[in-house]
């Protein structure tokens, strides 16, 4: 996966690091090319190993957390041609699996590897608007103002990366033993994929809001964190 450089999504990343009195928000937007190359082509060989397996065929995914009467990691049973019998939860390809993972692991390079995660660990969004309001809701619940000024100039710079209504939108929501966000203090986190299959592209936008009394433990934040002291010192 390569990182696709944007000048108004570094402009965003800057105004998505806030401090507010009882919280720390951290928060990214990268955009990344799904065309492989060198290592990439290597890993997706080594993910479609097994036996019979191939890029279409399909996985199951677990329902969004946000779905209302259902846990995470459940699903109920329709079959996936539409009999009575089977899984009702939603299916990806393969294909379309690695390269969410491949995503996670250019974002957080070198930090984690995600090269063992499970279908069960993504989901996909029932909407775009669905997604809007879970990210609205819970920036503008943390950071207020700050957030609602800056909204508009967010969600049009991924518009103009993407093409929203034009893709499929996933999530990442593993156990605690695998979320990169697990740490104590976590007050909330999303990962979303905005995955435009004919432009190629996945636009990532992972946020996390932590309880400042919890020191960092991440490499996702340090760079904030550096420049947290830098402005102490003047």
């Amino acid at each position: 996966m390569k990182l696709l450089e944007s000048t108004r999504f570094e402009a965003i990343n800057s105004a998505l690091s806030i401090k507010t009195g009882d919280s720390k928000i951290f928060g990214r937007i990268e955009s990344y090319s799904c065309k492989m190359a060198g290592n990439d082509k290597q890993l997706y060989k080594r993910f479609n190993s097994e036996q019979g397996v191939t890029p279409h065929d399909l996985q199951a995914l677990s329902p969004p957390q946000t779905a209302l009467g259902l846990s995470p990691g459940r699903c109920q049973y329709r079959s996936i041609s539409g009999d009575e019998d089977g899984p009702l939860c939603d299916t990806i390809s393969r294909k379309t699996l690695f390269y969410l993972i491949a995503t996670l692991n250019a974002a957080f390079h070198p930090d984690y590897d995600f090269s063992d995660a499970k279908s069960h660990e993504f989901s996909k969004e029932p909407s775009l608007q669905w997604v809007m309001n879970t990210v609205d809701s819970n920036l503008s619940a943390t950071a207020g103002e700050q957030y609602r000024a800056m909204r508009a100039q967010l969600w049009a710079a991924v518009d103009d990366e993407i093409s929203m209504n034009d893709c499929d939108i996933y999530s990442y929501n593993p156990d605690l033993a695998s979320d990169p966000f697990g740490e104590d203090g976590c007050l909330w986190s999303f990962n979303y994929f905005f995955y435009n299959k004919k432009m190629k592209r996945i636009v990532f936008f992972t946020c996390r809001a932590i309880n400042p009394i919890y020191p960092l433990e991440s490499g996702f934040s340090s760079d904030f964190a550096m420049d947290e002291d830098e402005d102490e010192t003047y």
